[in-house]
Parts: C-alpha cells; sequence; structure tokens
C-alpha cells in the first residue's frame, strides 16, 4: 500500500509536509551549517528522527504481543554529519532507555527480543550502510531506598 506525503517549497529553505491519509502537516527548514535559520527539523534530523521512531515503534509492537508496558521509553538519536566526499549522514548514535518502573517488569530473554526486533526496524534496514548506527539499550535501575 502506498502513501502519499506531498511537500511545497515555501521559499527561503521551508517547506510544508503533508501527510495524504491524515492531513497532518509539518514545517522543515535548512540547518544554519547550510544555509538555513534552523527553525525547524531539516530534511536530514527528519531521517534521524524516522529511525528514532521507527525503532521504538517496532519495539512498541513486539512489547504489545508479549504483554509489555513500555510507556515512557525514549530514543536519544544524535545525528553526525560527514563532508566528504559529500554532504550527507555519517552516523548516526541511538540510545534506547527503558524507565526504571517499566525496565523491573522486563527479564533478559525479553529484552533480547526487544533488542533483536528494533535492529530490523525498517528505516535502519533501509539507510545506506554507509551511514553508521549504532543503537544501544538503557536499562535505568531503580533509585535505592
Amino acid at each position: 500500500m502506498a502513501v502519499r506525503i506531498d511537500v511545497e517549497y515555501l521559499g527561503d529553505l521551508h517547506t510544508r509536509a503533508t501527510h495524504g491519509p491524515s492531513g497532518d502537516t509539518f514545517i522543515t527548514d535548512a540547518p544554519v551549517d547550510n544555509g538555513g535559520r534552523g527553525e525547524a527539523f531539516s530534511p536530514t534530523d527528519l531521517v534521524a528522527t524516522a529511525v528514532g521512531t521507527c525503532v521504538l515503534t517496532i519495539m512498541g509492537t513486539l512489547a504489545q504481543r508479549l504483554g509489555i508496558d513500555l510507556s515512557g521509553a525514549k530514543a536519544h538519536v544524535e545525528k553526525h554529519m560527514a563532508t566528504a566526499p559529500l554532504r550527507r549522514i555519517g552516523r548516526l548514535d541511538v540510545n534506547v532507555v527503558v524507565p526504571a518502573e517499566r525496565a523491573v517488569a522486563i527479564d533478559q530473554a525479553q529484552r533480547d527480543k526487544l533488542e533483536r526486533a528494533a535492529m530490523h526496524c525498517p528505516v535502519h534496514q533501509s539507510l545506506h550502510p554507509d551511514i553508521a548506527q549504532n543503537i544501544t539499550f538503557t536499562y535505568e535501575a531503580p533509585a535505592p531506598g
């Protein structure tokens, strides 16, 4: 099934993207280091965001099937740009953090399954192999006391 996304150039390095099925929209801007004002997500920021949201969504899908609540889990994504031979995304570092109140209920076998699922996120699998993708997982420990 295809999904249509319409993108309109607004001028001054801004675009508006419209999600066909829902009508939801967002604006992009070029990053400051590439002539923009950095007022919104850049296109490469959206790629980084797509990896983080995909990893959490895939983990969430499996967690539902396993009866695990992953509410409050976060993905912190750092995008590193490369400049040679071309300007492109060089590396994405993703750290998935499961909060202590959720982590205590997830045993090691379930963690292994969730982490394997995350590594099969379609966005992660779709990016060019020259983009280094480092995905790590942190299961917070309960506070002492």
